[in-house]
């Protein structure tokens, strides 16, 4: 928690603890900090006196997990901060010894850069994974939007076939038309008649229609035809 605040209270802390209230002040310094921080965690710290794995594994997770989304990252200098922390008064025992510290100072900081090097490992893995993710995703759309343009351009192409098929039989039953009409003699005859009908059904517009130029007139059908096809016959 200091390495993250800065701020414990570290001239309290005692390294060298045996008694079970030397645990419970240490204890009270971290959670002065949890309340100084506005932390809403609360140490079990009857539960952790008892040594149980469970709850003490369980509360280690949780500090793991707090440093590993909260810590700022930089150097932190350790031995500098606990030159002021305090030690215990006991007699000296029998054998005028006292047992060594579990884990040195710098073996304490070379574990916490080397959890603080796998959690940024852990991060870059993850967002690696998400950016893999959104590359599938995209690799799908673009694959389902290229099958929809081949189904259009397949049902494109059926309309201009059946639009060529309609307009080269209209334009045969024109040519039908003025072939018979050519062949009438008398403007009166029912079956002019007839077919001049037809012929205006054939060149009927709609509302909005603009009519060609002049000396275009009844080439409605006929311009829609290729060229290839117009030159045979003027109308």
């Amino acid at each position: 928690m200091d390495s993250i605040f800065g701020d414990v209270g570290m001239s309290k802390v005692k390294f060298d603890t045996k008694q079970e209230y030397e645990y419970v002040a240490n204890f009270k310094v971290l959670q002065h900090t949890f309340d100084k921080h506005k932390i809403d965690k609360i140490i079990p710290v009857d539960r952790l006196m008892k040594c149980r794995f469970q709850d003490n594994l369980e509360f280690m997770q949780w500090v793991k997990r707090f440093w590993d989304a909260n810590f700022p990252g930089g150097a932190y200098d350790a031995l500098a901060r606990r030159k002021a922390r305090g030690t215990t008064s006991r007699a000296p025992t029998a054998t005028g010894t006292r047992r060594p510290p579990t884990q040195t100072a710098a073996a304490r900081s070379a574990s916490r850069t080397a959890t603080g090097r796998m959690s940024s490992a852990g991060r870059q893995s993850s967002s690696s994974a998400s950016a893999h993710v959104l590359d599938n995703h995209s690799a799908a759309m673009i694959i389902d939007l290229n099958k929809q343009i081949a189904e259009l351009k397949v049902t494109v192409d059926g309309l201009e076939k059946e639009r060529d098929f309609y307009f080269g039989k209209l334009r045969d039953i024109e040519i039908l038309i003025q072939e018979q009409l050519e062949s009438i003699t008398g403007d009166d005859a029912p079956e002019g008649v007839v077919l001049k009908d037809i012929q205006g059904i054939l060149y009927n517009t709609e509302d909005g229609f603009e009519v060609p130029p002049e000396g275009e007139d009844h080439e409605l059908i006929a311009s829609s035809i290729p060229a290839a096809d117009s030159e045979d016959e003027t109308f």
